[in-house]
């Protein structure tokens, strides 16, 4: 049987820490990750919010399919690379999410948020396929 690849993330200097899932946390993520999500596509807002809005509601659903799978990160970035165990989601969707991690670190740390409608974009469907995902694993139990 081959090692879970969760597991062999975690342990020290590694970036997962088991952790037992708790549903009210996970059902809180999902709440706060769909409500931005919807909120991302509104054009009324600013090309900026509208990232701020998709990049958070991605990492929060993408922390949900984590924490759903009994573990906590001990860094941001890995919620999203980890998604090929989370919910089976490949590279069309993780490196899309970690292209804005990378985007959204300009921003905060550096004042360079260089963002355009298709990345905008690009990241709300990401985000929307990771939310379908989870619908799915939810569904089958």
């Amino acid at each position: 049987m081959a090692a879970d690849p969760l597991q062999n993330l975690s342990g020290p200097g590694k970036p997962l820490k088991a952790e037992p899932p708790d549903a009210a946390e996970t059902a809180g993520l999902l709440r706060t990750g769909r409500a931005r999500l919807q909120d991302a596509a509104n054009p009324a807002l600013s090309l900026e919010s509208r990232f701020d809005l998709a990049y958070n509601a991605a990492h929060a659903l993408c922390l949900a399919a984590l924490r759903r799978k009994g573990w906590r990160p001990g860094q941001r970035y890995i919620v999203f690379q980890v998604l090929p165990h989370t919910l089976g989601l490949g590279p069309e969707v993780w490196r899309v999410l970690d292209k804005c991690h990378n985007t959204r670190n300009l921003g905060e740390y550096e004042g360079l948020l260089d963002i355009d409608e298709r990345l905008v974009a690009g990241l709300v469907e990401a985000a929307r396929q990771v939310d379908a995902a989870l619908r799915r694993a939810a569904e089958a139990g």
